[in-house]
């Protein structure tokens, strides 16, 4: 096995492996900042004040 061939295999290897998580999927960040909106909107409103 040459070292050109080792190289890609161990390359292959490793993006089969890795998990990376894509902005755009449906995991653990986006169920977070569904709730942080969630959150946001809840707040109550705030009362006018006079001013003098």
């Amino acid at each position: 096995m040459t070292v050109r061939s080792r190289f890609i295999k161990s390359v292959i290897a490793t993006a089969k492996a890795d998990e990376t998580e894509m902005p755009w999927s449906r995991g653990t960040s986006r169920r977070k900042t569904i709730l942080r909106r969630s959150a946001a909107v809840a707040l109550a409103p705030r009362q006018k004040m006079a001013s003098a």
